[in-house]
């Protein structure tokens, strides 16, 4: 037992002293590897340091070249500025003194001048001396001359028995006698030769303006192409089950062919207005991609209008064009609206430009007034284009209009007379006349069937509109169909189908056409609220 307990004491002391010694090595260890950490913290910061200074040595370096390098390149830019102003400024004083020396001239120049000018004096006066003393010789002649004649005339009396004033009145009436029938003789031949020469020359001054006044003739179609970039767009048009196409149709009285033809559209009418409404409009619900009903009708309305405001611009684009200054705004507006109406086919704001160029051409060669000749030919349609289109002549509408706008009284007068509606008082009227005739006569200017089909569409439409209740009536599918637009509350469902039949009889008594003409009458109820 006591050596156990030995054993074991032994053993705890050893342990101690082994947790100590062991301890005093972990620190020695510690120490040691704590002086060399600090060792090499030395050795990388005495590096650190040291490459730092390399660094800094090789940038002040860079620097310094940079800085060379730059002073360099200014000191060579101002040497070279420094060239250049000296060489201006030798320039400049050898044109100092090529000044100088030009002043030096003139002054000679002056100065010879001077001498010149004194010495023309001396000698003009001179002259004025000399002249002075012929003209007092002169006087002195002429006394002596009128003398001998006084004593000349004195001796004929005595001889003659008659006075002077008795002789001068017989010489006269013998003089005149013989000078009348010289003149009775010679106007005779003036006439005679003016007889053979007159249709030359008029065919020749209108052979001469014929060939001065060139113009381009397309006869106006009654049908226009839309272009679509896919045949997709064509469904988007149409709209379910044909919505989009009635709402179009119905807003711009055309109508709408959306067929095979690949990327284009038809659009068919006899007014031009209408059919360029319906493309503009087209053109604006495709770009914008919103393709419904109530949009069709504001896109409508808003190019109806930019077609107004159109109007004006080309009809003042015309007046400037043509040299034509202070017409009246609403003359502007109905030659503005020539672009889109027609004569026999020719486009009637060409046919009236064209008429003006030839006036203004044949007044020039006759010497009338130009002016009036040219606001004459582009005004003598102008009772073509009015909105109401009274059982008138155009010729004498056109005649009320300019008188009603203050124009000219010659130019009303060759508005009115270029038809034969009312004696010509002018001389512009006949060159009006002439001018109109030529325009139309052009080979490929007009086409006749063009105007009694337009003017067949307008009958059909004038004789559906004149029923009451009709809003607006159009005329489609080259006259083969008839729409007409009712009032949804004069006009009951009833009363449609009786406004269809009624139409259909006043067409068959008063019109003649080829075929038949359907009429279809649209009667539509549209209840419209505003929630504020």
């Amino acid at each position: 037992m006591p050596d156990i307990l030995y054993i074991l004491v032994t053993a705890l002391v050893a342990l101690v002293v082994g947790v100590l010694i062991g301890r005093m090595l972990l620190q020695k260890v510690f120490k040691q590897q704590e002086e060399e950490a600090r060792q090499s913290a030395k050795n990388i910061i005495r590096e650190a340091e040291i490459n730092a200074e390399a660094l800094k040595k090789d940038r002040i370096l860079e620097a310094k070249e940079k800085y060379l390098k730059i002073k360099a390149e200014f000191e060579d830019e101002m040497t070279k500025k420094k060239n250049i102003v000296i060489q201006n400024e030798n320039k400049v004083k050898q044109r100092e003194q090529q000044v100088q020396k030009q002043m030096e001239q003139a002054k000679r120049l002056e100065s010879d001048l001077q001498k010149e000018k004194e010495t023309l004096h001396a000698e003009l006066e001179k002259e004025r001396n000399h002249l002075h003393v012929q003209q007092e010789q002169l006087k002195k002649r002429r006394e002596e001359v009128e003398q001998q004649h006084g004593e000349v005339v004195g001796q004929l009396e005595k001889i003659a028995g008659l006075t002077a004033a008795e002789a001068r009145e017989q010489l006269v009436e013998a003089l005149k006698s013989e000078a009348q029938s010289h003149a009775s003789s010679h106007i005779k031949d003036i006439v005679a030769q003016a007889k053979l020469t007159a249709t030359k020359e008029a065919k020749k001054i209108v052979i001469e303006t014929i060939q001065r006044t060139a113009a381009e003739h397309a006869i106006e179609n009654c049908v226009s192409v839309f272009n679509i970039e896919s045949d997709d767009i064509k469904g988007k048009i149409i709209g379910r089950e044909g919505r989009n196409i009635r709402a179009l149709e119905a807003a711009t009285g055309v109508e709408i062919i959306v067929d095979d033809t690949p990327e284009a559209i038809i659009i068919s009418g006899f007014d031009p207005v209408r059919r360029e409404i319906a493309r503009l409009s087209l053109h604006r619900l495709v770009a914008d991609g919103r393709i419904h009903p109530a949009r069709i009708e504001e896109v409508v309305t808003k190019t109806r209008k930019n077609i107004e405001e159109e109007i004006v611009e080309i009809g003042e684009r015309t007046a400037i064009d043509l040299g034509i200054h202070g017409l009246h705004p609403e003359l502007i507006k109905m030659v503005g609206r020539m672009r889109f109406r027609s004569s026999y086919g020719q486009n009637l704001l060409q046919h009236s430009r064209e008429v003006a160029n030839l006036c203004a051409t044949m007044a020039a060669e006759l010497g009338l007034n130009v002016k009036h000749a040219k606001r004459a030919g582009l005004l003598h349609d102008i009772g073509k284009v009015t909105p109401d289109e009274p059982e008138l002549p155009h010729a004498i509408i056109g005649m009320e209009l300019a008188k009603k706008y203050k124009e000219h009284p010659d130019v009303c007068n060759a508005i009115g007379a270029h038809h034969d509606e009312v004696e010509m008082t002018a001389m512009v009227s006949p060159l009006v006349q002439a001018c109109d005739a030529i325009s139309g006569s052009r080979p490929g200017a007009r086409r006749e069937i063009m105007e009694s089909y337009i003017k067949r569409l307008k009958e059909l439409e004038e004789a559906a509109v004149s029923f009451d209740g009709v809003n607006q009536c159009y005329a489609i599918q080259a006259g083969r169909e008839l729409r007409v637009m009712v009032d949804a509350d004069n006009v009951t469902d009833e009363k449609a189908q009786q406004l269809s039949f009624d139409i259909s009889q006043k067409i068959e008594k008063e019109m003649q056409y080829p075929g038949q003409i359907k009429i279809t009458v649209i009667r539509e109820m549209r209840a419209i609220s505003y929630a504020k």
